[in-house]
């Protein structure tokens, strides 16, 4: 019994330093990756589009964390400095339609509708950024999100082949949310190197789209 106990000990061991190396390695990778590409929102660069990710909603209303993405994305699109937002997220998602709580919030804070897109089917990050090269053609742009989310999604969408520059939001959101945000991302690392490496195809393949092609150009 105790030679049988022991081993499982040093297997439980060797498992617990795996996954420390996995996701030391996964969190070095997108550090490298996004290093000099993220900015604040008052001195991020010129983009074609910028993406904001989606997140949960409530009562069809964005929440802290999502709002803080919009408006972000408000101010690129007022500063001049996006001429269209590629809003993705999950359009039959838990917590509500994020494309259009989304949609909604921009618009009422002066966004022209024309110049918005959605993309209900970016049920993910790696989905967003495959979709967004795939579907919509996207070759530059900026990412908007907070904190270590915003890394890991400039890391996914470079590899992706775009040309992105993450822009990190604000949120007023209470301590315990961001605590529990930054521990999501960390295992989220991990789970990106992976899908890299898979080199998966995104949950949906839709054909190509030029709805935003035509909405940077307006």
């Amino acid at each position: 019994m105790r030679r049988i106990v022991g081993r499982l000990v040093g297997w439980s061991a060797v498992l617990v330093a795996m996954a420390g190396v996995l996701v030391l390695g996964s969190a070095g990778w997108v550090a490298v990756a996004a290093s000099g590409h993220m900015y604040d929102v008052r001195d991020a660069p010129d983009a074609p589009v910028v993406i904001v990710l989606g997140s949960q909603v409530r009562d069809g209303k964005p929440m802290k964390f999502l709002a803080g993405r919009l408006d972000a994305a408000v101010r690129l699109m007022e500063d001049g400095r996006a001429r269209a937002v590629l809003v993705s997220g999950d359009a039959n998602g838990r917590s509500g339609n994020e494309i259009a709580a989304m949609t909604e919030y921009l618009v009422d804070a002066g966004v022209d509708p024309a110049r918005i897109v959605g993309d209900g089917y970016g049920l993910d990050t790696y989905d967003t950024c495959a979709r967004a090269v795939r579907t919509y053609g996207v070759t530059k742009a900026l990412i908007v999100s907070q904190g270590l989310h915003v890394s890991r999604a400039v890391a996914l969408c470079r590899d992706a082949g775009i040309d992105t520059d993450g822009v990190e939001a604000e949120c007023e959101c209470n301590r315990l949310a961001v605590v529990r945000n930054y521990a999501r991302e960390w295992l989220a690392r991990p789970k990106a190197v992976l899908d890299l490496l898979s080199g998966r195809n995104p949950a949906v393949v839709s054909p190509p789209d030029g709805s935003l092609a035509t909405a940077v150009d307006r």
